[in-house]
């Protein structure tokens, strides 16, 4: 069937399509096996247990780190689909938050240029790897990334019409993005669109006063739940506001937290741009260049000014929006890849319009992506038949960590042969063939339509079954069944040397029954206690309690990465 890449309505449903078929099915295949997820799961865990909307405690006594609109979403979703959050109605958010950013993409792409660049900006984003995954994890990073960037997409609307009044759709998209991580998802988008209009030959004071009576409006509805926490929990959360904002971003907290260099960001984007990182690299090598121009001539700023003013509207906010908040991120101390997310849309549709410039002009560059995407379909079908049929044995990685890698090969190994993934398989394989075929034979537009299409699956693939088989070898999920026949009800207690860090997987799977042994000092009990803290421990506190081993697991916690110890204690 021939899809009619000028049809925009046409376009719309095959992406509805695509984009379900590789965010929805899969999302509750994997375990927890990271801190992260789990840490978010709990706090939706904990409201619907103590009925507490505002700001519950979970995890011994911790209130949220964050604003609770993310977990909002997840004990909403678990209240309407039976009461229990489970790992996918948990992972449904980000899903979703993906889903419709990129549509709305669509549309704000397609009325702007055409509907093929936009449909290729639109595939492009979601396989960078750094967005599949956020779309795929319990975090609130891909929420708020989808309510920075649908704000931009309205502000920038709102402008078009003449920026007249206000855009009760911005405001809300803003005030949403508030209460899922806080003040950055205000700041970011009116950054954005204050250098762009200003650019655009807005005089400075309509544009300060128009958007700082956005941001002022966009306060009013988080302010209401900032309120509510404050009478909660005082000062301590006001404390935690002022740490998780103001503190991060100067570099004052009172913990270290992904404290990395600017260089680090660079590197992130990179890497989160795969696959595409690899067409970009091989287009390096036929391109000509050309000097740059002197920075410092007469004339030379005068003459990008103009450019920027006459720049095609769309390209100028796509850029700014990548500038200003990849530069914005590259001031604080703390920096993680997810802090970049806004930028990759607007990435995805520049590197649209180079793919369709280098098919024209360049297209060995695409002529050699193609083959390497087609490759990795036959490199992931060989290694998966190798391991199956035993050809492959399962020690054949080794290294420092032996025997998780054997583990993650034996889970390969385990892999049912279910119709959907036999299916999957197959697809995959015939995917990759007709990129080879699309490479040998036919236009250069095909080439970037076929390699696309295989790289979606591909995705689909890993997502199903790859991933799954892999990461659920390192979930915690595995020691509850011994926890919980030492305790099958009543609390459980911990102790982690890392004064932020908690048993965020186990507590999860065991229904937010951890608490603090420092803090709660219990008569008699259960404690988690790690390998390398074991000693220590004990030692401080043998003149209050006698402990005796009872369960020791010599694989790593995905928490702690070390093995642990359970400990039955008495005080003396």
């Amino acid at each position: 069937m021939k899809i009619d890449l000028k049809n925009s309505s046409t376009l719309f449903w095959l992406l509805v399509a695509i984009l379900f078929i590789t965010f929805i099915p899969f999302l509750g295949e994997q375990l927890y096996a990271t801190k992260g997820e789990p840490r978010e799961a709990i706090v939706a865990v904990s409201m619907l247990q103590q009925d507490n909307w505002i700001l519950p405690e979970s995890c011994g006594g911790d209130i949220p780190y964050k604003p609770p609109f993310f977990a909002w979403c997840i004990a909403a979703l678990s209240v309407v689909f039976g009461g229990e959050v489970t790992e996918f109605l948990s992972r449904l958010p980000s899903a979703l938050a993906l889903i419709a950013m990129t549509l709305v993409g669509y549309r704000f792409y397609a009325r702007r240029s055409t509907p093929k660049v936009a449909m290729l900006m639109a595939i492009i984003s979601i396989t960078a790897f750094e967005v599949f995954r956020a779309g795929y994890a319990c975090r609130v990073d891909m929420v708020l990334t989808a309510f920075i960037v649908t704000a931009l997409y309205a502000l920038y609307r709102h402008h078009e019409k003449g920026a007249k009044g206000i855009s009760i759709l911005a405001i809300l998209l803003m005030s949403g993005g508030m209460l899922t991580k806080g003040p950055v998802a205000i700041l970011l988008p009116c950054l954005v669109i204050g250098v762009y209009r200003l650019l655009r030959g807005d005089g400075f004071w309509r544009a300060f006063l128009n958007l700082t009576l956005h941001a002022a409006l966009s306060l009013v509805i988080p302010a209401m739940w900032y309120v509510a926490a404050y009478l909660q929990s005082g000062d301590e959360f006001l404390q935690l506001v002022k740490e998780e904002n103001l503190d991060r971003f100067t570099g004052k907290m009172s913990y270290e937290s992904h404290e990395n260099p600017i260089h680090y960001n660079f590197i992130t984007v990179i890497a989160g741009l795969l696959p595409f990182t690899l067409l970009l690299l091989f287009s390096l090598f036929g391109l000509k260049y050309s000097k740059p121009g002197n920075p410092f001539s007469k004339g030379f700023v005068g003459r990008w000014r103009e450019k920027l003013r006459t720049m095609d509207p769309a390209k100028l906010f796509s850029a700014l929006s990548i500038i200003l908040i990849f530069t914005f991120y590259c001031i604080p101390k703390s920096k993680r890849s997810v802090y970049l997310l806004p930028i990759y849309p607007f990435l995805a549709y520049f590197i649209t319009l180079y793919i369709i410039y280098l098919a024209q002009r360049h297209a060995r560059a695409i002529k050699a992506y193609g083959w390497v995407i087609a490759s990795l379909t036959f490199l992931v079908a060989a290694l998966l038949i190798g391991i199956k049929t035993g050809l492959i044995p399962v020690d054949f990685i080794g290294g420092k960590r032996a025997a998780e890698n054997e583990a993650f090969v034996q889970a390969l190994k385990d892999l049912p042969y279910s119709p959907v993934n036999i299916l999957l398989f197959v697809l995959m394989l015939a995917s990759g063939v007709y990129t080879i075929i699309a490479c040998r034979r036919y236009c250069h537009m095909r080439i970037v339509v076929a390699t696309l299409a295989t790289t979606v699956i591909i995705y689909w693939n890993y997502a199903a079954y790859l991933q799954p088989a892999i990461m659920n070898t390192k979930s915690d999920k595995h020691f509850v069944e011994a926890i919980e026949r030492f305790v099958p009800e009543g609390n459980i207690y911990g102790h982690i040397d890392i004064i932020m860090l908690r048993y965020y997987t186990i507590n999860y799977y065991v229904g937010d029954r951890v608490k603090l042994f420092v803090k709660e000092q219990p008569q008699t009990g259960y404690l988690l206690i790690g390998a390398r803290e074991k000693q220590a421990f004990i030692d401080s506190y043998a003149e209050q309690y006698d402990f005796t081993e009872v369960y020791f697991s010599n694989r790593r916690s995905c928490d702690l990465r070390q093995p642990f110890y359970i400990m039955q204690f008495n005080r003396k």
